[in-house]
């Protein structure tokens, strides 16, 4: 069996059938580590020494007749601002590298544990979150597998590549703007973002309080409503997570989707550009077409006001980040990234009734969204407008056009994190060319919707994650 291509729900089945040992699926992931990772730059911590303690375990489970758990034996990674037992926390700095060992799993971490998965390590990140490369100036940047010169995307770089790569099939990210989206994208894998509150954040390093997702990336649909059923659930720990009942996507994923209405992110009849047409390459809207000529979707729908969206949330995302680093901007600015450094100065310097102005728009903003979600249950837009740059690359043309990379990687993604939405990003890939992704939006709580139409597409042959 080939591991290294294998989806998380293949190796689990063949490990609970006898057909291969937990021992063997994680040393074949490490191997497979030691052997690509000093190119990729996805792990900044790999802890083979656990990981295969823990797999000797669930090895000596399955031999007595005990249930190992739906993941049993599946490698998999974390984002390196998850806690973990016996590592620091990094969130992607040099100044948590000082800070001790985690003395408890983050939650999520603790759940894929308990259903049987082996961790193996931490995952690069930008630093504190504040990005959409991956390019950590104390860590390096993770290259993308699809070609090492270009960037894997961020926030959650590491945790796109590994998948990508086919180092591990499962990761988790974290997703403020787009760090789960982006990457996912540009690295052609799945990426999920729950509606906000969904899963529980206790022990992840948080960017922005009020827009913090946490969610995994993986290799097929299966792979992901897997993930995200195990990692439901109440947790006191966690104050914003939901306290609804978990519903069990899984099951429903072969269902007929003739009852989903889907649209597209399109001008109205009579104008010519809409927020989710502009800016984006032709490749990128072509993707998106893609999609709706597979689910034979023609109708359409404008979101309201996203660009006013995107700059709201620009707003509060850069004060409540600043506000966590105040004191350590003040005493040890030199300690920063650099470009980490001034955006959070920036949003430092933000006038309280920005602020407030910014939520207020945010709570109108949500109800707009609201109306939109009563004719349609499924939205297509592109994830990113563009496919992965260069690594180094600061500046990208976009309608004539020449913008900064970093904050307009999240061109598509910011609008939808803003009220918190459930999103997919779903990988296109495209013969002797980079990936591509295309977003599956609903309203709130309705990620089973998503994961139906995503099952649909993956059926049809339409969406693919390739491990290369």
């Amino acid at each position: 069996m080939n591991f290294d291509s294998a989806d998380a729900v293949t190796i689990s089945t063949a490990v609970r059938q006898g057909k291969a040992s937990a021992v063997e699926v994680t040393k074949t992931a490490l191997a497979r580590i030691a052997a690509r990772d000093d190119q990729l730059n996805c792990f900044t911590a790999v802890t083979a020494e656990a990981a295969l303690a823990d797999a000797a375990r669930i090895d000596q489970e399955i031999a007595q007749g005990n249930n190992p758990g739906i993941l049993a034996g599946v490698p998999f990674a974390v984002k390196n601002l998850f806690d973990i037992t016996g590592l620091t926390t990094l969130a992607g700095s040099k100044i948590n590298a000082e800070n001790p060992t985690a003395t408890q799993d983050a939650t999520a971490v603790a759940k894929l544990k308990q259903a049987g998965a082996v961790l193996v390590g931490a995952l690069n990140m930008d630093e504190y979150a504040y990005g959409f490369v991956t390019e950590n100036f104390h860590y390096g940047a993770t290259h993308n597998p699809h070609d090492l010169q270009r960037i894997a995307g961020g926030s959650s770089g590491g945790s796109a590549a590994a998948v990508a790569a086919g180092l591990v099939p499962l990761t988790l990210g974290s997703d403020t703007n787009g760090s789960i989206r982006v990457p996912a994208a540009l690295c052609g894998v799945f990426g999920f973002k729950p509606t906000y509150g969904r899963l529980s954040r206790a022990g992840v390093a948080l960017f922005s309080s009020s827009f913090d997702h946490i969610g995994p990336f993986a290799r097929s649909v299966q792979d992901i409503a897997t993930v995200f059923d195990v990692l439901q659930g109440e947790d006191d720990r966690d104050p914003i997570c939901t306290k609804r009942p978990p519903e069990l996507v899984l099951p429903q994923l072969k269902e007929d989707i003739s009852d989903i209405r889907i649209a597209l992110a399109k001008p109205a009849v009579g104008i010519a550009n809409d927020y989710f047409t502009q800016g984006a390459e032709l490749e990128a809207l072509a993707a998106v077409q893609k999609v709706a000529d597979a689910l034979d979707v023609s109708e359409y729908v404008t979101i309201p006001e996203a660009h006013r969206a995107r700059a709201a949330a620009f707003v509060i995302t850069a004060s409540e980040g600043a506000n966590l680093h105040l004191e350590n901007l003040r005493s040890r600015p030199q300690d920063y990234d650099p470009a980490t450094r001034d955006r959070f100065l920036a949003g430092a310097l933000i006038p309280g009734n920005w602020y407030l102005q910014a939520q207020r728009f945010r709570r109108w903003y949500g109800d707009r969204i609201r109306e939109v979600f009563q004719n349609v249950d499924v939205i297509l837009a592109p994830t990113t407008p563009i496919s992965a740059p260069l690594i180094g690359q600061q500046t990208m043309i976009l309608d004539g056009e020449e913008i900064l990379v970093r904050p307009h990687l999240g061109l598509f993604t910011q609008p939808l994190s803003f009220i918190g939405l459930p999103v997919l990003s779903v990988p296109i890939q495209r013969p002797n060319d980079l990936p591509l992704g295309v977003q599956l939006i609903a309203a709130p709580y309705n990620e089973a919707l998503i994961l139906r139409v995503a099952a649909a597409l993956e059926i049809k042959g339409v969406i693919s994650a390739a491990v290369v």
